[in-house]
């Protein structure tokens, strides 16, 4: 396998990272129209190093949010449509024999690109989709006794219909606990809408849409985000919400620590977004739902894929904690 790529880019100063993901952002907007939230937080978890679920009925632009992200990176892409009879080795790759050598030869499976939309996860059993946990939590794929690291940068968008649909599969906690933010497209306005059907006349306009970054420059703002400072009042505030959802009467299961781990980076992330290089509670309170609602499991629900419920009760949570001044 190639070696993770690295960047020998010179150090940058933050507003020339903050010009970064501008130019990414806006790239991103040129085709997915009304969504600006979506974005964001799409490219907080690209940033953070994380990965997105976008759950929705069909149609309202989940494909086209990951199409859009990966067309605006100068970077490797592969889609890998989810069905019931997907196996393990049809994501992760096979060794196939090589006859003149005599040896058996490690094909890598769509998994090894650096932008992998995972469409309809949810449409395939459990045991395929836990291919996927090893790659989405360290970055490596381990085959046949063999581990093979991933390039940077690496993300998962992943896009799933609601459970209420005929043919889907619950994902496993420990799946959905990979994914650093959970978000739903919804329905356009009406005017965003009517410019859609403009832009779609003549063709899919994302089939057009041009790389904004190289993946050198999208390591160079991961490693800046590492970077953002994130003051101890603040991480206490962080903790604060992640305890009270272990203490909560409505929840059976809380916030991991992985959970507060994970939202901490993404704090970091929006952070950077936003053109700061210190964290803010503001970022924490936008985060919380998208980050913390599909980690947990309420007393009134079984799965924690029940996310409307879960996204209530995280509300109230963060209604009720103070905020650091």
């Amino acid at each position: 396998m190639t070696p993770s790529q690295t960047t020998d880019v010179a150090p940058t100063a933050q507003e020339d990272l903050y010009a970064l993901t501008s130019r990414l952002l806006e790239n991103v907007g040129r085709v997915v129209l009304g969504k600006p939230e979506s974005i964001k937080l799409a490219v907080v978890a690209l940033l953070a190093q994380g990965h997105v679920l976008v759950e929705d009925v069909p149609g309202v632009g989940k494909t086209l949010l990951a199409r859009a992200l990966a067309a605006s990176i100068d970077c490797s892409f592969r889609r890998i449509q989810f069905t019931p009879d997907l196996l393990p080795s049809d994501v992760l790759g096979s060794s196939i024999y090589h006859a003149p050598s005599g040896e058996f030869v490690f094909k890598p499976g769509p998994l090894f690109a650096n932008v992998i939309l995972a469409d309809e996860i949810n449409r395939t059993t459990p045991r395929t989709q836990s291919a996927l946990l090893e790659a989405m939590a360290d970055r490596q794929v381990s085959v046949e006794g063999a581990t093979y690291r991933l390039e940077r940068p690496f993300i998962v968008l992943a896009t799933q219909n609601p459970y209420e649909f005929e043919g889907t599969y619950v994902l496993p906690e420990s799946q959905l606990d990979r994914f650093m933010i959970r978000l739903r497209m919804g329905y356009p306005i009406r005017a965003e809408e009517k410019r859609l059907l403009n832009d779609h006349r003549s063709g899919e306009p994302v089939d057009d849409l041009k790389p904004a970054l190289t993946a050198a420059e999208v390591v160079l703002l991961q490693e800046g985000t590492r970077k953002v400072r994130v003051d101890d009042s603040i991480a206490d505030y962080l903790l604060d919400l992640v305890h009270l959802t272990r203490r909560s009467e409505d929840l059976h299961v809380g916030v991991s620590t992985r959970g507060a781990l994970t939202l901490y980076r993404a704090a970091q992330g929006l952070a950077m977004v936003s053109g700061r290089d210190f964290v803010v509670p503001d970022d924490v309170k936008t985060l919380a739902v998208p980050v913390l609602a599909h980690r947990v499991v309420g007393k009134s629900f079984l799965q924690a894929g029940e996310f409307g419920a879960a996204e209530a009760i995280i509300r109230d949570i963060v209604d009720r904690v103070k905020v650091p001044t």
